[in-house]
This record gives C-alpha cells, sequence and structure tokens, in this order.
C-alpha cells in the first residue's frame, strides 16, 4: 500500500501542473502562481500518502516583504511537505535544462523563476546576481535549499554560501524553514506516511551585515535550524 500512496501522489504532479498551464498562460510570470501550485501539489500529495504535516510558526513567515527561505532538503518528498509553505512572490532557481521537463518545465519558466544558462565558472556569480535583483527589484522571496543536496534523514549537511550572500547583499532577512527527519515509513497496514513535523523559526535580519558577516550568519543558521530539526526528531 505504501508503494502504491507513493505512486499516485507523484503520479498527480504532472497532472496538476497540466493543468495549471491555464492559469500560468493567463498570467504568465506571476511569481504567486507558484505559491498556488505549490499548496494543491503539497495538500494532494499528501492526501495520497495519507500524512499529517503539524506546523508550528506559521505567524513567523514574512508575508508583508521579500525574505530568503532556507529549508533542510532530505528527500524528493519534500514538495509534499513544504510547497505549501511558500510565502507570496516566491521563487527559486533552477538550470536552463529544467523548462524541458514536460508540463513541470513550462510552469516553472512561466512561475518567473530564475533560470540559469551560465557556464560552470560563472555559475554562482550569475545566482547571486540573479537572486539579488529579484530581491531588490523585483520584490521577490527566494526559496532556496543550501544544503545542495538530499540529506535522506541523516541530519542537516553543510550549507553552501550562495544564499547567505545573496540575503545580506539584499538587506533581506532569512527565514528558516525546519523539517523533522524522515524516510518515508509507514505507520500501519494501509501504507499511510508518518507524520513529518515542521517548524518555522522567527525570521534572522540581514540589514546591517556584510559579506565578511557570512561565516558567523552561516554558522548561527546552521545551529538554529540543527537544533530545530534534532527537536522534531
Amino acid at each position: 500500500m505504501s508503494v502504491l500512496r507513493k505512486v499516485l501522489a507523484w503520479a498527480s504532479v504532472p497532472i496538476i501542473c497540466m493543468l495549471a498551464l491555464v492559469v500560468y498562460l493567463a498570467r504568465p510570470f506571476n511569481p504567486d502562481n507558484n505559491r498556488l501550485l505549490g499548496r494543491v501539489v503539497a495538500r494532494t500529495g499528501r492526501f495520497f500518502l495519507g500524512m499529517e504535516r503539524p506546523l508550528q510558526g506559521a505567524e513567523n513567515m514574512p508575508w508583508d516583504r521579500p525574505t530568503v527561505v532556507i529549508a533542510n532538503h532530505q528527500q524528493n518528498d519534500d514538495l509534499f511537505i513544504m510547497a505549501d509553505l511558500l510565502p507570496p512572490r516566491t521563487v527559486t532557481v533552477g538550470k536552463v535544462a529544467l523548462v524541458w521537463t514536460p508540463f513541470f518545465g513550462q510552469v516553472f519558466w512561466l512561475g518567473g523563476n530564475i533560470i540559469l544558462n551560465r557556464g560552470h565558472s560563472q555559475k554562482a556569480v550569475a545566482a547571486m546576481r540573479a537572486t539579488t535583483d529579484a530581491i531588490v527589484r523585483e520584490h521577490k522571496s527566494i526559496w532556496v535549499f543550501p544544503e545542495g543536496t538530499r540529506s535522506r534523514g541523516r541530519g542537516l549537511g553543510t550549507f553552501k554560501k550562495g544564499a547567505f550572500h545573496t540575503a545580506i547583499a539584499a538587506g533581506a532577512p532569512i527565514t528558516l524553514v525546519c523539517a523533522g527527519p524522515y524516510r518515508g515509513e509507514s505507520r500501519d497496514w494501509t501504507g499511510r506516511r508518518k507524520p513529518v513535523p515542521v517548524h518555522i523559526l522567527p525570521p534572522i535580519e540581514t540589514a546591517d551585515l556584510t559579506a565578511r558577516d557570512v561565516p558567523e550568519l552561516m554558522a548561527r543558521c546552521h545551529k538554529q535550524m540543527t537544533e530545530t530539526v534534532d527537536s522534531l526528531a
């Protein structure tokens, strides 16, 4: 049953994206498309998985100003756990090849997300410039998984610097979204997933910081997230 539930959850994603194209084409490049799609995808996925997602600190997510959202990345199923937590006008960063993924790639492009088409040596600089411009000039929030890879529920990995440089350059607060450890275990014979709790921490202001403060800021965020994730286990 657990396998069937997962197949149904992931099979729903391209179908929802295909239907969402109507909305995206009606208002192309509106970043709020992402928030609406994320809500439908996450709630549909959790329904098929039979998963509950207890949420603490929802009031800490800024809705009246751009923010850099930092979340821990464990499995691909994070999509069903956190996609409905996006604040208004939230985008993420993706490679140009992603645009060619059927249905998902098209809604990703039409959602006003940041698509990079640069050489490897310029990738980090290009991402920082693009995300900073999105925050300052377009008043968008940015969602980032700073570990850069999935932890598979084995604890918080090392952070990459890009998101922190972006937050400081834009003077935007950092909002930490912490999901409890999970490995997709079922809780009974019906195959329903065990609950995955999520805690959103109060924003960390960056307005008075400079690039020299990045190491300390990274360490502070990593410590807070580690303690919070461990408390949700």
